[in-house]
């Protein structure tokens, strides 16, 4: 049987999870990194352009009637809030329907919400496409964090989790890049440009659409839900894939888990699963996603009025120093990613968030001084968010792993839509009006506030931080569906080699 209303309810002891958790790096995981993990870039690109692209937008000749307030204020709000609702909404039925099914109509709604975007003829029309197209990306981030953890071994977990969130700002650079072209006159004409940019998005979208074709279910997903056949069928696949491109058989697996098959979780049980089994995990949650969220906004909300303001930058340079902050923000992961399984969860995500926040206090204190210029502020920035680049994309990769499988999609969900609303909503709020007097003391507290909470994040990290480096998924935390191992199993599925065994027999 392969449905899961047909097995659930029935026991399975396998040795999936460990089969998956030791092979080593092969052409298929890349593979799932560039069809899963290409979506970040789609965000900092959106992000990015709509930002750059407001003053041309709100010019007459346009082809919209809209203020650039509009766009900043009204419009960001609502692809913020597009991005936590469906982070919610998705996210709760990725674990109850399945990582790829959600995965691959996430993204289609994005494509769709973008397209239309760029043929917006109205405010309301793209007021409303805004929404949507945050609608999809919030989805986005359940279903592929989820997806990734699962199908990524366990000793390589960290550094791609972080590269691939990190990911961001590569979209981020060519955002920029890109509107330097599409909003050039002499190329193209007010009313053509800018939707040229939201068109692009969609053709990328797309393009991550036919290669995703090929990335399959999470197996551990497939287990919990009564479809071990299935499961089973895709990790042998894997593992000859993998045998055959390294020319050697493959290690035997370590471990085996025992499950009691089941096809959904109550809200209820997720509710106890977060705030009464995890208590001080959802703390850690919640702090590191708080913390640089408010970095973030501390420093990239207002880093254009800053520069104009305080050192004369032209507001058509601005998008210069941003892309070297950009860059910047992208070289952290892909540097330290590595350390964050070898030296440790703990170590390097409380380190990350401390030193970012006092160097963060240092660049204040050095900004009241009047000791920096445009090119050195710049330079301290792209230094801070080096290491608050990692530390935040910790956080995605902390919350996808530390909450049992059942619930990780949910959790993901949960967090992110918590640290996206606080960075998006009231982080503005609060910043916009610190940078935008013009007083040298209002821009210091804004960069006081953003170092002391990441700061508070790390020391919250230093004491809560799970060691998940190199653990399996069921290790770090045991699924809800779980049974002793010493329980009798009515069906097993042991399999003692990448081919050894197909489907689960009746014991």
């Amino acid at each position: 049987m392969s449905t899961a209303e047909a097995d659930a309810g029935r026991t399975v002891t396998t040795n999936i999870p460990a089969r998956l958790d030791r092979l080593p790096w092969s052409r298929w995981h890349w593979t799932i990194v560039i069809g899963l993990g290409t979506v970040w870039i789609l965000d900092g690109l959106e992000v990015t352009v709509v930002g750059n692209i407001a003053s041309r937008l709100s010019e007459p000749g346009s082809g919209l009637p809209i203020s650039s307030g509009q766009i900043t204020g009204i419009a960001a709000a609502l692809y913020v809030a597009g991005a936590c609702v469906g982070a919610l909404f998705w996210g709760r039925l990725t674990d109850r329907f399945g990582r790829k099914k959600l995965f691959m109509i996430t993204l289609v709604v994005y494509l769709a919400a973008t397209a239309l975007t760029a043929v917006s003829f109205s405010t309301w029309w793209f007021f409303a496409f805004r929404f949507l197209t945050g609608f999809g990306i919030g989805g986005e981030y359940a279903a592929i964090n989820s997806a990734i953890d699962e199908l990524i071994p366990a000793s390589y977990r960290g550094r791609v989790d972080l590269i691939i969130n990190g990911s961001f700002w590569l979209g981020a650079v060519a955002g920029s890049l890109l509107s330097i072209v599409a909003l050039n006159t002499a190329i193209f004409p007010k009313d053509v440009g800018w939707r040229l940019t939201f068109a692009l998005g969609a053709v990328l979208a797309l393009v991550i659409l036919l290669v995703r074709r090929h990335v399959p279910e999470s197996p551990r997903w497939l287990l919990i839900h009564g479809r071990d056949r299935e499961a089973e069928e895709i990790v042998t696949s894997i593992e000859e894939r993998v045998e055959e491109e390294k020319g050697k058989e493959l290690d035997r697996p370590e471990s085996e888990i025992t499950i009691n098959q089941r096809r959904s979780v109550t809200f209820r049980e997720i509710a106890r699963t977060l705030f009464r089994d995890y208590r001080k995990r959802s703390v850690l949650g919640f702090s590191l996603f708080i913390g640089q969220a408010f970095l973030y906004n501390a420093i990239t909300f207002g880093f254009g009025a800053i520069l104009t303001k305080f050192f004369d930058v032209p507001t058509g340079d601005t998008g210069y120093y941003f892309a070297v902050i950009a860059i910047g923000n992208f070289c952290g992961p892909l540097l330290l990613g590595r350390l964050f399984d070898t030296v440790g969860r703990r170590v390097m995500i409380s380190g990350t968030y401390l030193l970012s926040g006092v160097l963060l206090f240092g660049t204040a204190w050095l900004f009241d001084q009047g000791s920096l210029s445009a090119t050195t502020l710049t330079a301290c920035w792209c230094t801070v968010l080096f290491f608050a680049s990692a530390g935040a994309s910790s956080a995605y990769l902390t919350v996808s792993e530390i909450f049992p499988m059942e619930t990780r999609a949910m959790s993901i969900a949960f967090f992110y839509a918590l640290g996206t609303a606080a960075g998006g909503i009231s982080g503005p709020l609060l910043f916009s009006d610190l940078t935008s007097t013009g007083k040298v003391g209002d821009t210091v507290l804004a960069f006081q506030i953003g170092a002391g909470l990441m700061v508070a994040a790390g020391l919250v990290a230093a004491f809560l931080a799970v060691r998940a480096e190199r653990r399996s998924l069921e290790d770090i935390a045991k699924p809800l569906t779980a049974a002793a191992s010493s329980a009798a199993s009515s069906v097993r599925g042991k399999t003692g080699g990448p081919t050894a065994g197909s489907s689960p027999a009746t014991a």
